[in-house]
């Protein structure tokens, strides 16, 4: 299932069922049977009770093994949020980084129209064999990059599963020369979501508030929030 229907979905299950029935144990059970192919159920409906106790180790070995039915799909990103960041790369973009690229679909996209941009990955997964831009493994926590290394920064459907959020916001900050582009769900918090989540945006305030940028914008991208700060 693409993004746009996933949001469609989430967004009725959490508006118009009854929060005492859509976060409750037995409701939920068949949903995440379902997304996660009937594999380690237990564990994943346990996922925020336990995550923050996990090790780094444990953490990338959870991303590096998860098979749920949303890997399935080639980007994360629906075709609102898409154009939304292609359209905020300027002719003067010299050097882009995809923090959280996964396999690297959106840099592809930038790469067709933008093929001059010099393209950098970064992500805690395993890397795939992929010569089209340079593949960094690592920790958002600290990532191995000078101040103001790249001139766009993008971080899609990432943060929302950050355990240090702050540390890592300061990260993006840091390594971001000119602008930085973050796309999350616009999604209230409930123990059982089938995503992986951590943090939640429900208010686009609390997206740009994290941020210390005086120079921004955060806009309503069909169910998820796709925002804009820039260095002065």
């Amino acid at each position: 299932m693409n993004r746009k229907i996933t949001n469609t979905i989430r967004f009725f299950m959490d508006e118009f069922i009854p929060p005492f029935i859509r976060d409750s144990k037995p409701f939920m059970f068949p949903f995440f049977y379902f997304a996660y192919r009937g594999r380690n159920i237990k564990e994943m409906m346990n996922f925020k009770k336990n995550v923050f106790s996990y090790t780094p180790e444990q953490y990338s070995k959870l991303y590096n093994n998860l098979n749920s039915i949303s890997r399935n799909r080639l980007t994360d990103l629906n075709q609102a949020s898409i154009d939304f960041i292609l359209k905020e790369l300027k002719e003067d973009v010299k050097s882009v980084i995809d923090v959280g690229c996964s396999s690297g679909y959106l840099l592809d996209l930038i790469r067709e129209k933008h093929p001059t941009i010099e393209q950098t990955g970064f992500d805690i997964k395993t890397p795939s064999s992929n010569e089209m831009f340079t593949y960094v493994q690592g920790n958002l926590e600290k990532m191995p990059f000078e101040d103001n290394s790249f001139d766009v920064v993008i971080c899609c459907h990432t943060i929302e599963h950050l355990l240090k959020l702050d540390i890592c916001i300061q990260e993006l900050v840091r390594i971001t020369k000119k602008k930085l582009i973050i796309v999350t769900p616009c999604q209230r918090y409930y123990f059982y979501t089938l995503d992986e989540h951590v943090n939640f945006f429900p208010l686009k305030e609390q997206l740009i508030n994290l941020f210390p940028f005086e120079n921004a914008k955060c806009l309503s991208l069909q169910g998820d929030w796709g925002y804009v700060g820039k260095k002065n």
